[in-house]
Formats: C-alpha cells, structure tokens, sequence
C-alpha cells in the first residue's frame, strides 16, 4: 500500500512528519511517498535508517501556510505539497493521503482534486473522540459550519459505516448532540435534523447532552461543524488541563511522588485514554478516495498514528460501503 504524505503542512513540518514516516515504513506494511521540498527532506533524512524503497520524495517548492485562503490557494498554488498528494490519490499514484496542513484548504483541495462520493451532499470531517469506551465518531468537527438538517443525516449514515467498517461495531448508535434530551429542544436545524433521523436507516437514540458525550454510551455523534469543532477544542484542552493538575497534585509533596511511582501503570493508560495523539487524525468521509487529516500541532507520534488510520481506512472498505448505500 502507498500512501502520500504532506512534507510541509502542520505546524512542525517537515521535522515530526519526515520521523513519522520513517517510522511508519520501518513498522508498518506500507511504501511512503512524501511530498514537499527535496532538499529539506533529503537532510532530514539522512539522519535515519530506513528501507531506501519503501520511501520516495515528489519535490515541489510550493506550500500551503495556515494564513492561507483556501479559495485563494486552489488557484494560486496549485502545485502545493497538498494539492499535489492529493492529486496522486484521484490518479490512483497512491492510496491514501495524509495532511496536517490548514483543513480548509484541505477540505476544498479533496473536492476539486479527488471528489464527492455520488450521492453526498457535504463531506464531513470525523475524528474519534476518546472516551470511558472504545470512542465515539464526532462528525462533523468543522469542515461545515451551516447545515441543512438532510446534511447532519448523513453524517449519521456515514459515520455508521465507519463504525462498522473500522471499529467492528455491528449495529453503532447515533445521537444528536443537543442543549436537551427531549424531541422539542433544541434549534430548527436539531428539530428537523431529528424528525429526518427517526426515519433514518441507521439506529439512532435521540438527543445527546454535552455532559453525557465522555461517558461513551453513542457511538456516532452527529453536529454542525461549529458546534463539533467547539466541542471537540474544548474537551481537548480540559483533558490536557486536567492530567495536568493531576500530575502537579502528585508532584507537590513526597507522599505524592511516591503514590505517582505506586500508580505510574495505571496513570500512563489514563493520560492515553485522553491523549488526541492515540487517535492521529479525521477522516473526511465523503471524500471519493482516503483523505486523513492530522492535528496541526501533530508531534511524530500523533503522526504516526494518523498514517496507520490512513492504512486502516483503505483496508477497511469503508468508501466502498457508502458507494453502495449512497446510490
């Protein structure tokens, strides 16, 4: 399997996305095809042992930077690093690729250079949030702001095949996040939304409150993309806030020290419930062909594992699936 990388998106390219994919290529059965400037890649490379053919450079110059328009951008900067890898996906060059450049620009680079599934009104971006259970799928996190409420069922639909496809669940709930539990709580995009999803073919449960979301009893939560990428920023910055404290708790005295040494198993496994970098990235669903986008401020580890879902998606047949059940 190949899989095309974005040398030069995020906010520590190349360095964490060149160690990632060398990693990616020592562990993991795939080739890797980075896209970006030859030159920094080379001398980054030259620091690492590594199968020579397993890992290939496309140059280019040209790259996409987080104060970028992206309406501007797929335009001007048409041979970006970005829009480049993405172009090998739809010519079938590589497999999957993987970014973690600006999203907007990403967003609009995977519908101008690889396309909609048929039948998908809005590709949705859909990270899986960690949580008291395996994880639940958020979609969409922020790659549609304004929703029609025919858009947020099929979210639900495709986040249902995802669920299927690449957690193994058989049959994934789907709730509605929402200010309330009742039917009539809520915006006219929730009323609506929800009237659609009772007829809906996925098995959905109603209304989810925001204090319920951690506890992981839903598998698919489905939102605007407002909403998603509020949500999904704030409990990423009190899970990191939280284990914080926690470990300032076990640091301010000896008996804390001690007790942190006693529980250093079980306080390694709490800090990966709630670490975004175990998840690695999104998957924009929707999109005719693998497209995961990596956290902006991705180290080589959260990069890494970005790559892996990459390869999980385009095993699982999860594209496939929504062909079938969007025709």
């Amino acid at each position: 399997m190949k899989i095309a990388v974005d040398a030069m998106g995020g906010d520590h390219a190349p360095e964490i996305v060149i160690e990632a994919a060398v990693n990616a290529v020592n562990q993991l059965d795939v080739e890797i095809i980075l896209v970006g400037n030859q030159e920094k890649i080379t001398q980054k490379l030259a620091t690492y042992t590594y199968p020579k053919d397993k890992l290939h450079i496309v140059h280019t110059a040209v790259e996409i930077l987080n104060e970028d328009k992206p309406s501007d951008v797929v335009r001007s900067k048409k041979d970006a690093s970005m829009f480049m890898g993405l172009a090998m996906v739809k010519q079938k060059q590589a497999d999957a690729f993987v970014s973690a450049g600006n999203t907007g620009a990403l967003l609009m680079g995977a519908l101008l250079f690889v396309g909609r599934i048929k039948g998908v009104d809005r590709p949705t971006l859909a990270p899986l949030m960690p949580n008291d259970k395996q994880g639940s799928l958020l979609t969409d996190a922020g790659a549609n702001v304004q929703c029609r409420p025919q858009h947020l069922v099929q979210f639900g639909e495709m986040g249902t095949i995802y669920m299927q496809k690449v957690m193994g669940i058989q049959s994934p709930s789907v709730g509605l996040i929402n200010i309330g539990a009742e039917q009539e709580k809520g915006t006219d995009l929730t009323k609506e939304a929800y009237q659609l999803m009772q007829k809906a073919k996925f098995r959905f449960v109603g209304n989810v409150e925001a204090r319920d979301i951690p506890k992981g009893d839903v598998d698919v939560l489905v939102c605007d993309g407002f909403v998603g990428n509020v949500l999904l920023k704030f409990l990423e910055g009190l899970g990191m806030t939280f284990y914080q404290n926690v470990k300032n708790i076990f640091k301010s005295s000896k008996v804390g020290m001690f007790a942190a040494l006693l529980l250093k198993k079980q306080l390694t496994a709490f800090k990966k419930k709630l670490d975004y970098s175990e998840q690695g990235g999104a998957p924009f669903l929707g999109i005719d062909g693998v497209v995961i986008k990596a956290h902006g401020s991705s180290d080589a580890k959260a990069f890494y594992h970005a790559i892996r879902q990459a390869k999980v998606f385009a095993q699982t047949g999860v594209n496939e699936e929504i062909k079938i059940r969007f025709s």
